[in-house]
């Protein structure tokens, strides 16, 4: 694993921790907030970014374990990296900010924040998988002519 992989595996392990709080909150607030129990478009959107938001840093892990075995440029390699958390980031965001007030039973224009975040991360999963089999090991990339 490269220094940038590794590094970045470690910051997606330090911020893990945040996620699980972030459900200790969900339940608590299920448990205790009347106004949070009573709003189940609220709810499933909270819910909905929380399991993502663990869901995509898994994901990022498992893709950075990938990652520098793929056929790539280092631009494309920072890309693979990099997509799936900013997916993590911007899909939670998406359902967290477009239901904030306990009133609202429509989400707002942020939940577009979602789509941009799955859109980044169909285009880091497609270049991850391309790359992976157009490396050697695969055998699917055109033979060249000595």
């Amino acid at each position: 694993m490269t220094t940038e992989s590794r590094r970045l595996a470690g910051i997606l392990l330090v911020v893990l921790p945040s996620v699980m709080y972030g459900g200790v909150t969900l339940l608590t607030m299920l448990l205790w907030s009347p106004e949070y129990a009573a709003n189940q478009v609220r709810q499933d959107l909270w819910r909905a970014g929380h399991a993502h938001a663990g869901v995509l840093l898994v994901l990022s892990l498992v893709m950075l374990r990938y990652v520098d075995e793929a056929r790539l440029s280092a631009g494309m390699k920072w890309f693979a990296r990099a997509a799936a958390p900013f997916a993590a980031i911007l899909m939670p965001a998406g359902f967290f900010l477009s239901i904030l007030s306990p009133q609202e039973h429509q989400p707002n224009r942020m939940i577009y924040l979602t789509f941009a975040g799955a859109v980044i991360l169909a285009a880091g999963v497609v270049t991850l998988g391309v790359g992976l089999l157009r490396s050697p090991e695969i055998g699917f990339e055109a033979k060249r002519q000595p």
